[in-house]
């Protein structure tokens, strides 16, 4: 299915997509095909993560090679990727990649990197960490499993067995490789590679994902709309990882005389910041109720126009504060981004006064 979402991808025209399902009664099987519009791509990425995932980060690579105009491809050198890596960095849309350390060896060993690769999702929580990878219509599995054999994968006894690396195998290659390819699953139906370092976290995937849960993370990965770049996190992961606790006590004795001036502030059943096509950023925050939501658009709107205890200066030096909206129990702030301003990747980490708990 999600292998599918490419054909939706094109920016050039608004086309609003809705959720579109075709019965098709074949010799008395009757199959369902969901079609989804560019912001359902995130979504459709997290509801195969495992259920005890906190933090999702999201790079819709497809969507970064069009942003910055990159003709790269599974052929192209390395030089050739290592530029258009650079230019995601530069457009501040590689911050949620896990790859980017690894992207030469994957490319010139694997056969998959950032420069062909659709999308790719790093999904982590207490149980263990995930790295699931969205692969283009016309990849070649076959390739893939001849590649992996080649390194020293031991090939699995099924086609959706796992199959066994190790670090100590990466380690032996040429360049640095994520531990979390340490163990792969591929899923050739869907078009879609798992990784994990840990072989028995792959093997219970499929029984422990997400799934189509309704909760805050799936609240704001939602209001989050066509992210090209993005985290999302679990309400209290966001109130730990984006809190003010690891700033000095100076910056939280002045973040606490912000909170107290700008009005009550709610903990969070979810937080993401997503960088959109364009260039501006969004950050979509779920409650317990809309009531909860209505009075922290006012309170948290206050906090993000003004000082930046823990980050340095000032929000208005990295951002201007655009529409800020409640609907229902979720709170969105559209920011865009100052001149030679990261605020994707400045804002995706703690402390951040407004996003506090």
């Amino acid at each position: 299915m999600l292998r599918r979402l490419t054909a939706f991808r094109a920016r050039s025209r608004w086309v609003v997509v809705g959720l579109v399902v075709l019965l098709v009664a074949v010799a008395g099987v009757v199959t369902w095909r969901l079609t989804r519009d560019d912001a359902s791509r995130f979504a459709a990425a997290a509801a195969l993560a495992p259920a005890s995932s906190e933090r999702f980060s999201w790079t819709d690579w497809a969507g970064v090679r069009e942003e910055v105009g990159a003709d790269v491809s599974a052929s192209s050198s390395t030089d050739e990727l290592a530029d258009f890596l650079l230019a995601a960095f530069d457009h501040d849309l590689s911050s949620a990649t896990a790859l980017e350390e690894s992207a030469p060896t994957l490319h010139s060993t694997f056969g998959f990197s950032p420069a062909n690769v659709d999308w790719e999702l790093f999904a982590q929580g207490k149980d263990g960490a995930v790295v699931i990878l969205g692969m283009p219509d016309d990849y070649d599995f076959d390739d893939l499993r001849s590649r992996l054999e080649d390194i020293g994968f031991e090939k699995p006894d099924r086609a959706d067995g796992v199959w066994l690396g190790g670090v100590d195998l990466l380690e032996t290659l040429d360049g640095p490789v994520t531990p979390e390819l340490a163990a792969l699953q591929i899923d050739e139906e869907d078009g879609i590679v798992f990784g994990s370092d840990e072989p028995s976290f792959l093997e219970e995937r499929a029984d422990k994902a997400r799934g189509d849960v309704s909760d805050g993370v799936a609240a704001v990965i939602e209001a989050a709309g066509p992210a090209l770049s993005a985290s999302a996190y679990t309400g209290d992961q966001a109130c730990s990882a984006l809190s003010m606790g690891g700033a000095d006590p100076a910056d939280r004795t002045r973040a606490a005389e912000l909170i107290e001036a700008a009005g009550e502030v709610h903990p969070m059943t979810g937080f993401a910041i997503a960088a959109q096509p364009a260039g501006d950023v969004r950050v979509a925050m779920a409650f317990e109720s809309e009531d909860q939501a209505r009075t922290d658009a006012d309170s948290r709107s206050k906090l993000a126009a003004g000082p930046a205890p823990g980050q340095g200066g000032t929000f208005t030096e990295r951002f201007h504060l655009g529409k800020v909206v409640a609907a229902g129990d979720t709170l969105t702030m559209d920011l865009e981004p100052v001149d030679d301003a990261f605020v994707m990747s400045d804002l995706n980490h703690g402390p951040v006064l407004f996003a506090t708990c």
